[in-house]
């Protein structure tokens, strides 16, 4: 079943290599031109405005450019690409729109830059005019480093490296947080219940914002007719309000919709909430709910959700790859989650969503031809120039002795020392020593958390820092009720603090389910005692 779960990912790995030719404002492009594109952005009211990036980090716009959305300093459509000098070289990490239009977006450096449609102050610089090009918004901003940014029609909120969120534009409905539905001109901290808070993920409907925190709970505000805010009311909101139902659930991740919200749980539930005349909620009927609804509780995991406030269009993505949709579809009502063959949630948007825009900035893998990076990968494990192999298990490994040295430490002291071609391993399993020199090939490991474990162990014993760290996060995200104590126990096993207390807040928030599994019944005497200890600190018994 693992070996299954495994080809299954790298199938989808290999499958889910953008191709950008399916968004109609491409068709004109031609394949030399599309091949260079490694992230790109369709927006506008008939999808037919485009921003994308190349390989040489240069950046291209074409399409109507309604309100100089486009950044090039003037209003004139181009059917071709014209380049938007200013952000050359400034490596785009987050993109959004609203649809004014204006854009917004977050480069590497921390920096946020706007323009486009500026008749609420989105553009967060003072004033009421439009935007021709890209500018810099410094007011507030400029000590601050902003990782991901997000737009409703006319608002836009942006996320910094400390978990705080900054807001400006358009608060008919309180959507900037101020306590206030006064216009906010340039961007302003939202504190009110966020204060002292760390926020790590946000997201925009229309008219509204959401953000989750580091700790699972999840915040709304701004409008809310529809139930959007999942408060079980339909009144709106001036200022952050925590989504009380959801109390003892950890989520993730949340996308909206144009009214709707989706979230993802840690364990990969999938819970919407909001307007639902198309069938956007997933459950079964055209019914709003105000309240958080679990959906999906057939299917396996899911690790994204995906919803765009320009459409009613809902989509997630499992574990192995398999992608639903429902929702609008192309006019139609799909009111529960639909299997399709897509191997991305973008192609979803591409396809079914009116108008056909993209919910988040696009990474496009390119296939003209082999990194460095990808020709090593290749070559993993492959007989015909390999001159050393690994027997573990009675199976081989066949690797390259040079980039073994090259890349730990461990091994360029053990082939210093011999000429062998072959070297057998007894200390780990088949699984976990082909994964681990599979890192070295590929900089990522690919396995289920149970057997991440016994790669941490490897890890912690050749001090490969970075693959002790990827262990933890693969153990994070495949962490549940029914293995939260096994993963804890490994985690102080092998001195992983980090890893060690997620699992243990994990537990504490899962108390009651955790406390029934057997791993629960099995756990080490003196690791219980320790749990309980550090539990009643934290309050898990309090009434």
């Amino acid at each position: 079943q693992r070996l299954r779960q495994s080809i299954l990912l790298f199938l989808t790995l290999i499958t889910s290599m953008l191709d950008v030719g399916k968004w109609p404002v491409f068709a004109l492009l031609p394949p030399e031109e599309l091949r260079l594109i490694r992230q790109a952005c369709i927006f506008g009211s008939a999808a037919n405005e485009a921003l994308y990036v190349t390989v040489n980090d240069e950046v291209f716009a074409l399409g109507t450019n309604c309100s100089g959305c486009l950044g090039l300093g003037d209003l004139q459509s181009t059917i071709e690409p014209r380049r938007i000098d200013v952000l050359c070289g400034k490596k785009i990490v987050s993109l959004s729109y609203g649809t004014g239009p204006h854009v917004v977006i977050a480069t590497a450096d921390g920096e946020v830059f706007a323009w486009g449609h500026n008749g609420y102050s989105q553009l967060g610089n003072g004033t009421t005019n439009h935007g021709l090009t890209p500018a810099l918004v410094s007011t507030n901003l400029l000590t601050k480093r902003v990782t991901e940014v997000a737009c409703g029609s006319h608002h836009t909120i942006a996320l910094t490296t400390d978990g705080e969120v900054y807001a400006w534009g358009y608060n008919n409905s309180g959507q900037v947080g101020s306590g206030s539905t006064a216009n906010q001109p340039t961007p302003r901290r939202v504190s009110s219940c966020l204060q002292n808070k760390v926020v790590v993920n946000i997201a925009c409907g229309q008219l509204c914002s959401m953000a989750v925190l580091d700790n699972g709970e999840v915040y709304g505000w701004g409008y809310n007719c529809n139930g959007q805010l999942g408060l079980g009311n339909n009144g709106n909101q001036q200022t952050p309000c925590r989504i009380a139902a959801l109390q003892g659930v950890n989520i993730v991740q949340v996308s909206c919709g144009y009214a709707h919200t989706l979230a993802l749980t840690d364990e990969g539930f999938v819970y919407a909430w909001g307007a639902n005349s198309y069938g956007q909620l997933g459950t079964g009927n055209k019914s709003n709910q105000a309240l958080p609804t679990l959906i999906n509780t057939d299917k396996e995991r899911m690790v994204e959700v995906a919803a765009c406030h320009t459409s009613h269009t809902s989509a997630a993505k499992t574990q192995s790859g398999q992608v639903f949709m429902w929702g609008q579809c192309r006019g139609q009502a799909v009111a529960s989650p639909h299997l399709t063959h897509f191997s991305s949630t973008d192609d979803v948007f591409a396809c079914f969503a009116t108008p056909a825009v993209t919910w988040h900035l696009l990474s496009v893998d390119g296939d003209d031809y082999l990194t460095v990076a990808q020709s090593l990968k290749k070559e993993f494990d492959s007989p015909e120039i390999s001159d050393l192999k690994f027997l573990v298990d009675g199976k081989c490994i066949h690797v390259h002795k040079a980039l073994l040295k090259i890349r730990c430490e461990h091994f360029r002291a053990l082939l210093n020392e011999t000429d062998e071609d072959a070297i057998e391993i007894h200390q780990f399993s088949y699984l976990v020593y082909r994964a681990f020199l599979e890192y070295l090939y590929t900089d990522t490991i690919n396995l289920p958390p149970e057997d991440a474990i016994g790669l941490l162990d490897l890890a912690t014993f050749y001090r490969e820092t970075r693959l002790k760290r990827l262990c933890q996060e693969t153990i994070k995200r495949g962490i549940s009720e029914e293995n939260a104590i096994t993963l804890l126990s490994a985690a102080v096993k092998y001195e992983a603090r980090d890893l060690e207390e997620f699992c243990f807040k994990f537990c504490v928030n899962h108390l009651t389910a955790v406390t029934q599994t057997q791993a629960f019944a099995d756990m080490d005497h003196d690791l219980l005692k320790n749990f309980i200890s550090k539990a009643s600190r934290y309050g898990a018994f309090k009434n």
